[in-house]
């Protein structure tokens, strides 16, 4: 076995036993850890059944530890635990860069360590044990990554964006919606800036926010805006 063969064997052993799970069939191993800059028989497929056992998964455990929670809450709370950066953080957790497969020019990019890779790596694993295993086998490796995080849930008040923040706590003191206004947008169609103004019609208070997207810009102009108010606490 080539020494670069023989590290990606030991990185692969060391990633089932942080899964608490070994693969019988090592050509599904092999493709749950091929990106598709590496060749055709790569991991999007097992990626998109991943994705789908996780978030079933991941709902019907909070479905139960919460069962007093809003469908709205419910929601807010499985988007957290499924997004692209908990996924990266939970694949650094197990070592899985090391083991996966990439092509030359992602190699060279450093993409290894990229959230994106990271994180469908980590939903084609878990689509490549549904595969060779079943559900149940899927479901317990899910729940063995999660332990800790679904342990220790945020509530789901601190998972709303600014903007739904602010629009509840102007509602819930019977004042009206904030408006929003796109007010400048610099740099090249690559990497614009955008600022954004945040204005309560009812007081004339308004503030600006700035970031890489509308949205962005927006979301931040509702936080200064949370703060000039005193509701960000």
């Amino acid at each position: 076995m080539a020494p670069s063969d023989r590290n990606r064997e030991q990185a692969r052993v060391a990633l089932e036993q942080h899964l608490g799970y070994g693969f019988k069939d090592r050509a599904l191993l092999n493709r749950a850890l091929t990106h598709r800059s590496a060749e055709a028989d790569h991991n999007e497929r097992l990626e998109f059944l991943g994705d789908g056992v996780l978030n079933f998964t991941i709902a019907a455990a909070l479905f139960e530890q919460c069962p007093d929670a809003p469908e709205g809450d419910l929601s807010r709370l499985r988007a957290s635990l499924v997004r692209e950066t908990t996924l990266a953080a939970i694949a650094k957790e197990i070592e899985l860069g090391a083991a996966i497969v990439l092509g030359p020019g992602e190699m060279r990019n450093g993409s290894r360590r990229r959230a994106s890779i990271l994180a469908d790596g980590v939903e084609a694993l878990l689509g490549a044990i549904y595969c060779e295993n079943g559900f149940d086998a899927a479901k317990r490796v899910i729940l063995h990554l999660y332990a800790q995080r679904l342990t220790d849930l945020p509530s789901a008040a601190s998972l709303k964006d600014a903007k739904t923040q602010l629009q509840e706590w102007l509602q819930a003191r019977s004042r009206s919606r904030p408006e929003y206004e796109l007010v400048e947008v610099t740099g090249a169609d690559h990497c614009q800036h955008f600022v954004s103004r945040c204005r309560l019609a009812d007081s004339g208070d308004s503030v600006e926010g700035e970031g890489g997207g509308r949205r962005k810009a927006e979301q931040d102009a509702a936080r200064r805006m949370l703060e000039k108010l005193g509701a960000d606490s």
